[in-house]
């Protein structure tokens, strides 16, 4: 009896996993809220690399949450947890959403509760919350003036430090994609003023409610797209006065989405979201070849 080729080789086992994008920002999400997971540095780096594993440029783990509808970890692929991803948060917000039906749903991360809202078929808005910009949030090395950053790379000065969950420093530019931003925003990620790194974030305003935005994160990659940084952006240039209030579209290397800032500095933030495609795990991403290796 002929079977098909390579059936033996796949099998049900493993970690059900889903991989979605914000504006080809990627994620792998696991639901870990009856079944707890609890993943290493090694093992995330593992699974975000797409030569190896799914790949990503964050691992997203659902948790319980007693205050919310869910706790959301948010897994950068050198392991450090951080407090917010506005891309990410968008994605999780649209599976919890379609799971129940609600048009509202509230997400809690390791920087706030976050309340996410149905826009459209795929489409969320997301309360980010207060933007602030107080030296101690990042944390930086000293006491500085956020609003004009004592620090120059190049071109790059005048920069505006932000904490939206997690920090952001944004530098307004012209002709924003004749630059090497790798190149320019390396330096910056790595200064000595930002112990912990920043995500650094260059602009480019092309009207009153339009901002052209590369950003470069934490731990130094060119993204098509950076939510919490658009967040950033809108909010340094309203503090500078070269934008006004209300809705404004921030254009990025892989989409758009809308940021509407107070006057009190509480950021809405709007966008698409994407399914991937969904899976399993393989056994050896969940630390199997690790104590494997830990007995040869």
């Amino acid at each position: 009896m002929m079977t098909e080729p390579w059936s033996g080789i796949f099998c049900a086992e493993g970690r059900p996993f889903v991989k979605m994008h914000g504006l080809r920002n990627h994620f792998v999400i696991v639901d870990a809220r009856r079944d707890h997971y609890a993943p290493g540095k090694a093992e995330i780096a593992h699974v975000c690399d797409v030569r190896v594993g799914v790949g990503g440029d964050q691992l997203l783990v659902v948790e319980p949450s007693d205050a919310a509808d869910a706790r959301l970890r948010i897994l950068n692929i050198d392991g450090r947890e951080v407090g917010a991803c506005g891309n990410a948060t968008r994605c999780v917000a649209w599976l919890l959403l379609e799971e129940t039906g609600a048009d509202a749903v509230t997400i809690e991360t390791r920087a706030a509760m976050l309340r996410c809202t149905r826009q459209g078929p795929r489409e969320v808005s997301v309360e980010m919350g207060r933007i602030e910009h107080d030296w101690r949030k990042f944390p930086l090395a000293r006491e500085v003036d956020t609003l004009d950053l004592p620090l120059a790379h190049g071109p790059l000065a005048h920069g505006v430090a932000s904490w939206v969950g997690n920090p952001h420093v944004t530098f307004f530019v012209q002709d924003l994609p004749a630059l090497d931003v790798a190149a320019l925003a390396r330096p910056v990620l790595t200064d000595p003023l930002f112990p912990e790194q920043v995500n650094v974030g260059l602009g480019e305003i092309l009207g009153p409610t339009r901002i052209r935005l590369q950003a470069y994160e934490r731990p130094g990659i060119l993204t098509g797209a950076c939510g919490t940084g658009a967040c950033a952006a809108v909010r340094a240039a309203q503090l500078r006065g070269l934008i006004g209030s209300g809705p404004v579209r921030v254009e990025m290397g892989a989409g758009a989405v809308t940021i509407e800032v107070d006057a009190q500095g509480s950021a809405v933030m709007t966008g698409p979201v994407a399914t991937c495609f969904r899976g399993r795990l393989p056994l050896y991403a969940e630390g199997r070849d690790e104590r494997a290796d830990d007995r040869n």
